[in-house]
Formats: structure tokens, C-alpha cells, sequence
């Protein structure tokens, strides 16, 4: 976490830095909002706490024609409630009063520090993902994390970056979808001062910006074919180019990227260029739809109950059973997002000592659609959905999680298993070597369920 602290440090503001410090947040000060400004744009933050005695509307201006979009929390004696509205105003998102409580700038820091989300999952094949993740966290390979919008993609990257040899350094993240075309190729290197219209003074991009720590590229499948060049050669040389600059400057990062879509079909489509598909793809995590891994529906579901009562002041309740056969059943087009928002709002709505099925509505307050009464049609969903599991998949990997999801089921005996698969021993046996050699667990006879991925 990186705190930048805009006021003379005296008093009160020497405690809230110091309680800061010793929260883990890496902290710099500045003395007024121009050499805050230089500050950000050389070094990046990932959050502003400001004296409310400097304008609060000057920063946050400034940071909003540079499109700078680090978060700003104000900070001022408790009785300036005049003061505190005012900066409330201005757009800061909180305000916190001095004397400093330890405890209340522990939750602004945690709140920036874990960007609101936090990595839950129980189901068998998320563990599968988690697992390779986790494996493959401490080296310093690309990462391709795919799957639906709404399953959690940003999250599983800041899980690889927590646990990879850069967790003590910056998690710098870009959503290139939300970023105009004109604009992404500075927001990722930066300019110098004069480089186009708007270009005040000299500004790092979000490479330099997470140098000797991890950018994601999210959404990456968004980025135009022009800059996606520039950004190949960044990848491969570990050099970028300002805009406007004149010449190049070094970056020690690690990249992931992030994707709703199948990046080999872009390629073959043309709107993704395929060296720079293999740059990114050294390895690829494939998260399944929340449909997919049912067994996290309601551990998820607790979560966020728990969550979002604790934020409202409310009490914590849990979901009757009722409430979870609809949770449970329902097919979640949206994903985690679309389960995290129904939730918050069933907290709201629930009254008395669980939250019912009267709770869990629509944003328009309908009733959500649970699974078809008609078995046929039941049984069509689930079809669809496993279908839908499969794309984006190759060959090779949905056999993969095939054999050794029937070896499991047999406990490991391979004759049994090749039965169930209609296949020679022989052959299992030389595809189990093949999985071992590329460093997977296979189930060995009698054993427990054989947590792999493959690819």
C-alpha cells in the first residue's frame, strides 16, 4: 500500500502517518497539492489522505483533467464538521477526523489494500485453478486469466501477485476496456510534458508505475491492434517509450492479463495479434462460471451476507433454507457480481432472524428466476451450461480434467477407469505419465481426489 500524505506533518498528521506505518503502508509527503501532484505523477500512489486545510477541490480537479484516479481521503479535527462536508463535496471519498483512530485508518488502508473484494471459493474446480495458481505464482511467467465477466478474474490476479516474489511491491492494475483508445497508450507509458493537448507536465505510466511489482492488463481483448505492437515490445524488451519521449526507459514487471473473451479465436479473427497472444498465454488460468462450481455458491452467498451486514450496521443473519435452494438453483448469468449485488441487497430488504426468499429480488424487485419446475427443461439448463464450460477450452485440456476426474472417482484403480473411459490401460496409463511429467497430481489407487489442471 502506498500513501501519500498532502499537509505539513505536525501533530495529529505525524500520528496518522505514523499509525499508517505501522499498518505496512509505504508512506510519502508532501507539503501542498502542486507537490502532491508532482509526487503522483512521478512516483503513483495508491491512495491521498489530504489536510482539509488545503483545497480538497484543487486535487481532486487536477487529478480528475490528468486523469489520475488514485482515491482521495480528506482529514481534519473532528469538531470542523463544516470542513468535513465541504471536502465531502469536493470529492473526496472519506473523511477522517483528527486526532487519528488507529483502527478507523486500518479500514480506509485495508478497504484500498483489498479493493473491496476478497477470494473465497470451496468448489473442486475452482481448487483445481487455485492450486496451478498458486504453483505457478513465485515465477515470473505471463499469466492469461480468462473466463465470463462477473467470475472474479482481477481477484485471482491479486491472489498470484500476493503470493508470487513481488508481493511487497505495487499491484498496478489498468482496465483497458474503460480507458478511451487516444488515451490507453499514455495511461500505459506515460508522456512528457507538451506531448499533446492536456499534457501539463510530465507523467509516469502504469508500467513505471508498477516497476519491480505486477501490471494486469484487464480486459486486454478490448485493446486496439496499434497499440497492442507497442505493447509487445514492452513485453519482450522491458522497455517503454513516453509519449513524446525521446528515449527509452527501463521496467522490471511482471505482466498478467485478463479476458471475457476467447483470445485464440480474436487471433483468428485478426483483432488480436498472435505473437502477442503467445507472449501473454505462457500460463493460462481458465475460471469457471459460478454455475459451474456450484459448491461455491453459498460459501460465497455467507460471505458477502456477513459482508454488507457489517457495513449497514446491520445484524449478521443467515440464509434460510428456502433462500438457498433459490440461491443455489439460480443460473447466475452474471457471475459472482450479479450474486454479490442480490445478496447486498436480500441484507437490506430481509427482515427478522434469517434472510428469506422474499429477500432475494431483482434490482427491479421481482422474484429472481430460480431452476426450471419442468425437469426437461431442468435438465436443458444444465446441458447448456456444461456445454458453455467447455469453450474457450482445448481438446487436450477437457481431456485432461476428464480422465482424471474418472480416475478419482475410482479411487485411482486405472482398470476401472479405463473401462469407464472405453479406453486401452495401456493408453491411460501412457497419458497419466504425460500429466506427471508436466507436473500434476495424479490419484494413486485408494487415494483421495486428485486436485490437477492441465495448461
Amino acid at each position: 500500500m502506498r500513501l501519500l500524505m498532502i499537509g505539513r506533518l505536525n501533530g495529529e498528521l505525524v500520528t496518522a502517518s505514523k499509525i499508517a506505518m505501522s499498518r505496512g503502508a509505504a508512506v510519502t509527503q508532501a507539503d501542498g497539492v502542486e507537490q502532491g501532484l508532482a509526487t503522483l505523477r512521478a512516483k503513483g500512489a495508491d491512495l491521498v489522505m489530504i489536510d482539509v486545510g488545503l483545497s480538497v477541490r484543487d486535487l481532486v480537479g487536477a487529478l480528475n483533467e490528468e486523469r489520475i484516479r488514485t482515491p482521495v481521503v480528506a482529514c481534519g479535527v473532528a469538531a470542523d464538521a463544516r470542513a468535513a462536508v465541504a471536502a465531502i463535496q469536493a470529492g473526496a471519498k472519506e473523511y477522517i477526523p483528527l486526532p487519528p483512530d488507529p483502527e478507523l485508518i486500518a479500514a480506509v488502508l485495508e478497504a484500498v489494500a483489498a479493493d473491496g473484494r476478497a477470494f473465497v471459493w470451496r468448489d473442486p474446480a475452482m481448487e483445481r485453478v487455485v492450486k496451478l495458481a498458486e504453483q505457478i505464482a513465485r515465477s515470473e511467467a505471463s499469466v492469461l486469466i480468462t473466463g465470463e465477466s462477473g467470475t472474479g478474474k482481477e481477484v485471482l490476479a491479486r491472489h498470484v501477485h500476493a503470493r508470487s516474489n513481488r508481493a511487497a511491491k505495487p499491484f498496478v492494475s489498468v482496465n483497458c476496456a474503460a480507458i478511451p483508445e487516444a488515451l490507453l497508450e499514455s495511461e500505459l507509458f506515460g508522456h512528457e510534458k507538451g506531448a499533446f493537448t492536456g499534457a501539463v507536465a510530465r507523467r509516469i505510466g502504469r508500467f513505471e508505475e508498477a516497476n519491480g511489482g505486477t501490471l494486469l492488463l484487464d480486459e486486454i481483448s478490448e485493446m486496439d491492434v496499434r497499440l497492442q505492437s507497442k505493447l509487445l515490445r514492452a513485453l519482450q524488451e522491458r522497455v517503454i517509450d513516453r509519449v513524446g519521449g525521446s528515449a527509452p526507459v527501463k521496467v522490471d514487471i511482471r505482466v498478467l492479463a485478463t479476458s471475457n473473451r476467447n483470445l485464440a479465436e480474436e487471433v483468428r479473427k485478426g483483432s488480436f495479434r498472435e505473437d502477442l497472444f503467445y507472449r501473454l498465454n505462457v500460463v493460462h488460468l481458465r475460471l469457471p462460471a459460478l454455475r459451474e462450481r456450484p459448491a461455491d455458491i453459498l460459501e460465497l452467498a455467507a460471505h458477502f451476507s456477513k459482508k454488507y451486514a457489517e457495513v449497514n450496521g446491520l445484524p449478521v443473519r443467515p440464509l434460510s433454507r428456502a433462500a438457498q435452494t433459490l440461491v443455489r438453483e439460480n443460473p447466475w448469468r452474471g457471475n459472482v457480481r450479479e450474486l454479490e449485488n442480490t445478496v447486498h441487497r436480500a441484507v437490506l430488504l430481509a427482515s427478522g432472524a434469517e434472510i428469506g426468499p422474499e429477500a432475494i429480488l431483482t434490482p427491479e424487485g421481482d422474484a429472481i428466476a430460480g431452476a426450471p419446475a419442468d425437469p426437461a427443461a431442468r435438465a436443458a439448463q444444465v446441458a447448456e451450461a456444461a456445454t458453455r464450460g467447455l469453450v474457450g477450452r482445448t481438446v487436450a485440456q477437457v481431456e485432461c480434467d476428464l480422465i482424471l476426474d474418472t480416475l478419482d472417482h475410482c479411487l485411482g484403480n486405472r482398470t476401472h477407469a479405463a473401462k469407464i473411459l472405453g479406453i486401452s490401460i495401456r493408453t491411460l496409463r501412457n497419458k497419466l505419465n504425460e500429466y506427471v511429467e508436466a507436473g500434476l497430481e495424479v490419484a494413486e489407487p485408494g487415494s483421495a481426489r486428485a486436485a490437477a489442471a492441465y495448461g
